[in-house]
């Protein structure tokens, strides 16, 4: 990793190692934004990878000052792919935030208070991790998160099955993941399974004790208000905003008001 010229970090991405569900596996991971600051980490959707997020992270990082840390999960990008018999269960989320995160960051040597940004599933692993780990979190900002199961969520993932099989999408991702068919059906398959439909994180979000931003798409075909109003009733001071014009990725519909939302609740912490 270096600085350039600028002072900002310019590492492209790198590897890390961890000893996770009883193998070594192999993080992908990049530093963006300022060489210097607090560490903000990104956390992808269920389909994402650290480069879906394109220039965000960077762009986001520069404006709140922030070193960067952009990675893929296990199943995603170019980090271990899944075996090819592993099928993942309802409660992957949480040891994602509970077991991988905390792996990671050990690993690379970061031991302060971290701030997050999750999105989607990626949104819900940084409400997990904040509320098993409250004194390692400084501020969570949430992006079209999920806290229950909702049936406009299934019937869109249905939907994206559909496509998977059936459009040119597996050779989209293929773009961004070294197995298109580990990411898209870790995250498809578990989704919708009968047994997920109970899935509900409301009861652990109420240990969340940092600062809290969620942000909601009206136009969200993956999620309605009532995730993040929930968030609300069960996150004291949790603060919420609801963007026009926007869908399930609104750092890609809306990036400037992502950006400046974030700026504003950063000042305000």
């Amino acid at each position: 990793m270096h600085a350039s010229p600028s002072g900002r970090i310019d590492a492209g991405p790198q590897f890390a190692e961890i000893e996770w569900d009883s193998r070594p596996v192999r993080i992908e991971y990049e530093w963006v934004g300022p060489r210097s600051g607090p560490v903000l980490v990104f956390l992808h959707e269920g389909l994402g990878s650290r480069s879906m997020w394109k220039d965000f992270p960077s762009r986001l990082s520069e404006a709140l000052g922030a070193r960067g840390l952009v990675y893929s999960r296990p199943g995603y990008g170019r980090s271990t792919m899944r075996r090819g018999d592993e099928r993942w269960a309802a409660d992957f989320m949480h040891r994602q935030a509970r077991e991988v995160l905390p792996m990671l960051l050990e690993r690379l040597g970061i031991d302060e208070p971290i701030h997050l940004y999750g999105h989607s599933d990626g949104g819900s692993i940084a409400l997990l991790y904040a509320a098993a780990f409250p004194q390692r979190v400084a501020s969570v900002i949430a992006a079209a998160p999920h806290v229950f199961v909702e049936e406009v969520s299934v019937t869109s993932i249905e939907a994206a099955r559909r496509a998977y099989e059936t459009t040119d999408l597996r050779a989209r991702l293929a773009r961004h993941h070294d197995d298109p068919d580990s990411a898209f059906r870790g995250w498809n398959d578990i989704w919708l399974d009968p047994a997920f439909r109970d899935w509900n994180i409301e009861r652990d979000i109420e240990a969340v004790r940092c600062p809290v931003l969620a942000l909601q798409g009206l136009d969200d075909e993956y999620g309605t208000m009532e995730q993040i109003h929930r968030i609300a009733r069960r996150v004291p001071g949790a603060r919420l905003l609801e963007l026009e014009r926007c869908g399930h990725s609104p750092h890609r519909d809306q990036p400037a008001r992502v950006i400046a939302a974030a700026v504003e609740f950063a000042g305000s912490r």
